[in-house]
């Protein structure tokens, strides 16, 4: 059962005061982080306990020690370029192919191995994209869990009119996609070309969520993020299995808003984000969305149904803007955040599960676009948030992915695809 604890002002407060010293917990070496993270910890320690209570599902069994391994990154595939890659995917752990979504429009395929050498055009949308914004394009994809049999995977991107929820089918005994077969499942505005959000994934639940941004410009002009009359600033949850009239999608009956006499959209799962860049779910079900901030603070949430992160009223524990109408007792905190110091936009990963690198498991590893830092984070079972830097690159790292054994793939808007390994000792 989810446990639920909403912040009170003075914990914000409390938060906010304890921010500074949190960017100490990572440092430039994993040595010197491991050699600072106790001290750091007891800094944040009323702080991480107070978050980490807010969001877990299900708390760690034992406490995680600091990862110990050396790491680097390899080119996962590196005879491969890909054209302003964003995210990568596989249907199942039975499926060999890999699934690489480019902003420009296309999704390549090839057999997820590292001698591969060429991709297919598994589905290409270019013509049909608005793609003059940094953040526009073709940002998401998702198979469904039963893409095995019935073919069918999601995509999100954006016209010039907003972004498209889109359903596709792939051809009848073919691995390709059928361009004909689309059907638009959900449509919304974005009145500037930034803060798209743009990701899509099917929960534990079997339901679609969607990350959609604020709307875009800067500050949240027209307070999205805190209107749930609208789509903006939030994560969205549909039942894609079922239809509603002319909908191709039906509300989920224990959507937190279902049946509110406010106008709120009952698509609304949780709200008050700024810019959700990538979120994932782990092997207990907890929802990691990571939100990308305003000019001071990067953050990490744990996302509860019906709950509200606080934009544009709050940057991360700090204090955004004045809303006579939020009452700041019932936002939730996030779990971790970040000054600028350390980077500059956050980019969301995966509970590393893999065996390949026992050391990493059961931690949330992240990185940041601008700095190309890599972080592991945990919480332990007393609720104490440990965040650890575990490698400082060169990369700019537009997403996380998983490959079909479950590896994590590190995508780098440069053109290549990485994956961690542990550090050469010869």
């Amino acid at each position: 059962m989810k446990r639920m604890i909403l912040i009170s002002t003075a914990m914000i407060l409390l938060l906010s005061s304890a921010a500074c010293s949190s960017s100490t917990v990572t440092t430039t070496t994993v040595t010197t982080a491991l050699t600072t993270a106790s001290t750091a910890a007891s800094v944040h320690e009323t702080t991480t306990q107070a978050t980490a209570s807010t969001a877990p599902t299900q708390a760690p069994q034992e406490t995680l020690g600091p990862v110990s391994v050396g790491l680097q990154i390899e080119n996962a595939y590196p005879a491969m370029s890909f054209e302003r890659p964003l995210f990568l995917a596989s249907p199942s752990s039975s499926n060999p192919w890999i699934y690489v979504v480019e902003q420009t429009g296309r999704i390549l395929m090839f057999e997820d191995q590292t001698s591969a050498t060429e991709a297919s055009v598994f589905l290409d949308i270019s013509d049909r994209i608005e793609g003059e914004g940094n953040e526009q394009g073709l940002l998401g994809l998702a198979f469904h869990p039963d893409f095995e049999q019935n073919r069918l995977f999601f995509i999100n991107y954006t016209t010039g009119s907003g972004s498209v929820i889109a359903q596709y089918k792939t051809l009848p005994g073919q691995p390709l996609a059928d361009p004909a077969s689309e059907q638009v499942v959900l449509t919304f505005p974005q009145p500037y070309a930034n803060h798209n959000g743009g990701h899509l994934a099917f929960g534990p639940d079997g339901y679609l969520y969607i990350a959609t941004g604020d709307g875009g410009s800067g500050g949240d002009p027209d307070n999205n993020a805190q209107n749930r009359t609208n789509l903006l600033g939030c994560i969205l949850r549909i039942d894609v299995d079922q239809t509603e009239g002319s909908r191709l999608y039906m509300i989920p009956d224990d959507n937190p808003f279902v049946g509110n006499a406010q106008g709120f959209r009952e698509e609304i799962y949780a709200f008050g984000l700024r810019n959700p860049w990538r979120f994932s779910f782990d092997t207990t079900g907890n929802l990691w969305a990571a939100d990308v901030g305003q000019g001071d603070i990067e953050e990490i949430d744990l996302i509860l149904s019906g709950q509200n992160y606080g934009w544009n009223v709050m940057e991360g524990t700090r204090i955004f803007k004045d809303n006579p109408d939020v009452d700041l007792s019932t936002l939730i905190a996030p779990v971790w955040e970040y000054d600028h110091e350390q980077g500059r936009s956050i980019t969301g990963g995966y509970v590393y599960a893999s065996n390949l690198i026992p050391d990493l498991q059961d931690r949330y590893i992240y990185g940041d676009f601008i700095s190309g830092k890599i972080w592991a984070l945990w919480i332990d079972p007393d609720g104490q948030v440990q965040n650890q830097e575990i490698l400082d690159t060169d990369l700019k790292i537009s997403s996380f992915g998983l490959a079909s054994d479950g590896d994590l793939r590190i995508i780098d808007l440069q053109g290549q695809i990485y994956k961690l390994v542990e550090a050469d000792q010869s």
